[in-house]
């Protein structure tokens, strides 16, 4: 009986999964698709500043700096890197790439400071940013937010200020397409934004009839004066998890939109599974507010509705076995468009239930990490103070 009452549970989820959770699963929510019912030609054109935190970037700060002054942008648009004390040569290939571009003149190089204890490294820097952007001789009025990993298509920012401009967003944001080229990376990335997708069905996020937020770190172009209304970064505190936590500030003040992008990405390599796992370790328990409670509830939900139709299938006889059959091909259903969309073979969803598995064991992870006092691991830096468990 408790096989029975356990695989119908699982099933019931994936039907809802499926039909009642915004199609989140359908990857509609695109930048391409977007800015196509948009007008054909924004009259409008706002000035634009982007502020880059970067520490030990040098790998790849050439490739996001010279990508953004060379946007083929009608606007004003200039660049703020912020230097978070990095040990490398980030600045010097920042400015190498703003002479190759022909555009010294619009990059601006900030020297940043130690963060004080109630703010994060990455929040620090971004605030450091916004006071350069600001004291700016003409002031932008959107200001994107961009990692230092991040290669822009030349019409990227063009497409991204028409989707702001003709949905009067204060936060328009773009999951950017990850790297997914290792054998880690090919099996993890997908998954990594199914989860995503399915804690924030991007539909509901857009909906402004609805109270889900949310964004994507990587690439927030936020409306300045909206941002100072909402008081600023600083009301953010040291949120670990700062892109959703500035999802949530910026829906109080006006519409956000976050949609799925094949023109910007990331060029971070996750070359192997303890790379990748490091990265979800840093911020998973962060996401259950610290919560231990939290963490029982989504181990175990993660566990019934992934992995367990796996163990129906092949385990079980009778009922518990068709349930868990048809919750398994459902799950597979639902990954099938975002294998396509990093195209992976569909074949690849049947695995879903092990690479979930992977990522319960991660999250288990990132609360022992916590619990240790190494919470929130970030170049040198653990960064999940034990005050942030209620913040936000």
């Amino acid at each position: 009986m408790i096989a029975v009452a356990f695989s119908l549970i699982a099933l019931t989820v994936w039907i809802y999964l499926l039909l009642g959770r915004g199609g989140f699963w359908l990857c509609g929510e695109r930048d391409g698709r977007a800015a196509a019912r948009t007008d054909a030609e924004v009259d409008s054109q706002p000035s634009v500043a982007a502020v880059i935190p970067a520490r030990d970037e040098a790998e790849t700060i050439a490739c996001c700096v010279g990508s953004l002054l060379r946007q083929d942008y009608r606007g004003r648009l200039s660049v703020v890197l912020v230097d978070d004390q990095s040990a490398d040569e980030t600045t010097a290939a920042a400015a190498a790439a703003a002479d190759a571009a022909g555009a010294r003149d619009r990059l601006h190089i900030v020297a940043g400071a130690t963060a004080p204890s109630n703010w994060t490294g990455k929040l620090w820097a971004m605030q450091q940013g916004l006071a350069a952007v600001d004291a700016l001789a003409q002031a932008p009025e959107l200001v994107l937010f961009s990692d230092a990993d991040i290669h822009y298509a030349p019409d990227a920012l063009s497409r991204l200020v028409a989707i702001a401009g003709a949905r009067k967003s204060v936060l328009t944001s773009l999951m950017v397409r990850l790297n997914c080229e290792s054998v880690a990376e090919r099996w993890l990335v997908p998954a990594f934004v199914f989860f995503f997708q399915m804690l924030y069905p991007f539909p509901w996020v857009n909906d402004t009839t609805r109270r889900t937020a949310a964004a994507a770190g990587g690439c927030m172009l936020t409306r300045r004066e909206a941002l100072r209304a909402a008081g600023g970064l600083e009301a953010l505190g040291a949120a670990l998890i700062d892109d959703c936590a500035l999802g949530r500030l910026m829906k109080r003040q006006g519409p956000v939109w976050l949609g799925l992008t094949q023109d910007v990405v990331s060029l971070r390599r996750y070359p192997g599974f303890a790379d990748f796992r490091h990265m979800v370790v840093r911020s998973a328990f962060a996401e259950l507010r610290y919560s231990p409670l939290r963490l029982v509830g989504a181990v175990g939900g993660m566990a019934l509705i992934y992995v367990a139709p796996l163990f129906f299938t092949i385990v079980c006889r009778g009922l518990p076995q068709v349930a868990g059959a048809l919750a398994w091909a459902m799950m597979a259903v639902a990954e099938a468009p975002t294998l396509r969309l990093y195209r992976r073979p569909l074949a690849a969803a049947c695995a879903l239930p092990v690479v979930a598995a992977a990522y319960i064991a991660f999250t288990v992870e990132s609360a022992v990490q916590y619990w240790r006092g190494r919470g929130g691991y970030w170049k040198g830096r653990f960064q999940a103070p034990a005050h942030e468990a209620r913040r936000l």
